[in-house]
C-alpha cells in the first residue's frame, strides 16, 4: 500500500490506524521514504570518469558551434545542439555498443526534430503540436526501455521536437535538419569512434536478454505514464504560460524519469531546485549581452558542467543545464530574457507538479492492480 493510498483510506490523517501494527509499520515506510527522499535530494555520488565523458560532449557541441558561428549562420544553432545530443549515451558502455546506441538516438533526434519541424510547417494548432510530441515521447520512451539506452526516456526527444515545432519552419528547415543536425550526430559518432580506435576499445559486449518480456511490459508502463504526463502538462503550460510550452513537458518527462515513486519525486525535486539556482546564473549571463563567440564558449563550459554532475546529482546539473539552454535559444532566436526567465520558471514549476502527481497516481494504479492480482 502506498502512503497516498493509506491516508486517503484513513481519512486524510491517519487517526485510529497508527496504534495497530499495521498503522506503526506504514508509518515506519513513510519515515524511511521520507528519509530516502531527503538523502536522495543533497547525496552526490562518487566521481566516476565524468571528465572523459565532458569532454567527449563538449567538442561534439563546441565544433558545430564554433562552424556556424565562422559561416555567419548561428540561427541553425539549436540544430547543431539537438544533433549534438547523440553524443551524450552510452557513457558506461563498451566503444561498439555506444557507437550503436549514439547512433540510434542520434537518427531519433533527427526524427524528433523532422517532426517537429513539420508540425510548424503545416501551421499545426499548438495543442495538437503538443499532442503530437508527448506520443512521440511514448515511443520513444518504449525504445529507449527496451533497447535500454543511457541515459533513458525521451527527454531530449521531447526538447527538440517541442522546440522545433515552436520555431517558425519553412521547406529548407528540413535541409537544416538533414545537413546541421545530422552533419553534428555523424561529428559526434566519428569522434567517439577515434577516441575507442585510440584506446583500442572497439569491442562489443554481449547484450543481457533475460527478462526481456517483463522488461516490454514495463516500457509500455512507462510510455503510456510518459504520453499522459507530457501531454498534460504541455498544455498546461501552453494555456497558463504560452509560447514555451515544450518546457514544461520537458519538466514532466524529467520528473517521471524514475523507476520507483521515490526516484521520480527526487528527480522533479532536483530538477525544480536546479532550475531555481540556474535561472539566477542565467540573468546574470544573459544580462551581460555576451559576444556570440563567447557565448558559444559559456555554452561548452557550462555543458562540461553538466556532464560532471548529471549522474551525480540531477540538481546540480541543472544548475548548469538551465542557464546552458537559455543561451542556446539566445543565439538561434534571440528574444527578452525576462520572458524568457520568466517562462523557464513557469515551465518548469507546471512541468513538475504535473509529472508528480501523474507519478503518484500511476505508482498507487500499479499497487492495486498487483494487489488485485495476489487476491485472486
Amino acid at each position: 500500500m502506498t502512503p497516498v493510498c493509506a491516508v486517503a483510506r484513513s481519512g486524510g490523517a491517519g487517526i485510529g490506524v497508527h496504534n495497530r501494527p499495521q498503522g506503526r509499520a506504514y508509518d515506519r515506510r513513510v519515515g524511511e521514504s521520507r528519509g530516502r527522499i531527503v538523502t536522495g535530494l543533497i547525496r552526490v555520488a562518487p566521481h566516476r570518469g565524468d571528465h572523459r565523458v565532458a569532454f567527449r560532449v563538449a567538442v561534439s557541441l563546441a565544433v558545430p558551434l564554433l562552424m556556424l558561428w565562422a559561416t555567419g549562420r548561428l540561427d541553425l544553432a539549436v540544430y547543431a545542439s539537438f544533433g549534438a545530443f547523440a553524443s551524450l549515451y552510452g557513457r558506461f558502455d563498451a566503444y561498439a555498443d555506444r557507437i550503436r546506441m549514439q547512433a540510434a538516438a542520434g537518427a531519433t533526434m533527427l526524427l524528433a526534430m523532422a517532426l517537429g519541424t513539420a508540425l510548424s510547417l503545416l501551421s499545426t494548432p499548438t495543442m495538437l503540436r503538443v499532442v503530437a510530441v508527448a506520443l512521440a515521447a511514448g515511443v520513444v520512451t518504449f525504445v529507449a526501455a527496451v533497447a535500454r539506452w543511457h541515459p533513458p526516456g525521451a527527454l531530449f526527444a521531447v526538447f527538440a521536437a517541442g522546440a522545433c515545432a515552436s520555431l517558425p519552419a519553412g521547406p529548407a528547415s528540413f535541409a537544416a535538419v538533414g545537413l546541421v543536425g545530422g552533419g553534428a550526430v555523424v561529428f559526434s559518432l566519428v569522434l567517439t569512434a577515434t577516441i575507442a580506435a585510440l584506446r583500442r576499445g572497439l569491442r562489443a559486449h554481449a547484450a543481457a536478454t533475460s527478462g526481456s518480456a517483463v522488461r516490454r511490459a514495463d516500457a509500455v508502463s512507462s510510455a503510456v505514464t510518459v504520453v499522459v504526463g507530457a501531454a498534460l502538462a504541455g498544455l498546461a503550460g501552453l494555456l497558463l504560460v504560452g509560447d514555451h510550452w515544450y518546457w514544461a513537458m520537458v519538466a514532466a518527462v524529467a520528473a517521471l524519469g524514475g523507476a520507483q515513486l521515490s526516484a521520480r519525486v527526487i528527480r522533479g525535486l532536483q530538477r525544480l531546485g536546479g532550475t531555481l539556482v540556474g535561472i539566477l546564473l542565467a540573468a546574470a549571463l544573459l544580462a551581460l549581452g555576451l559576444h556570440p563567440l563567447l557565448t558559444i564558449l559559456v555554452a561548452v563550459l557550462l555543458q562540461i558542467g553538466a556532464e560532471l554532475y548529471v549522474g551525480r546529482n540531477y540538481g546540480i546539473a541543472m544548475v548548469f543545464v538551465t542557464p546552458l539552454a537559455l543561451l542556446m535559444v539566445e543565439l538561434a532566436v534571440p528574444a527578452d530574457p525576462a520572458v524568457l526567465l520568466r517562462d523557464r520558471v513557469l515551465d518548469t514549476v507546471i512541468g513538475v507538479a504535473v509529472g508528480t502527481a501523474v507519478a503518484v497516481v500511476s505508482a498507487t494504479l500499479q499497487t492495486r492492480r498487483v494487489q488485485t492480482r495476489r487476491a485472486h
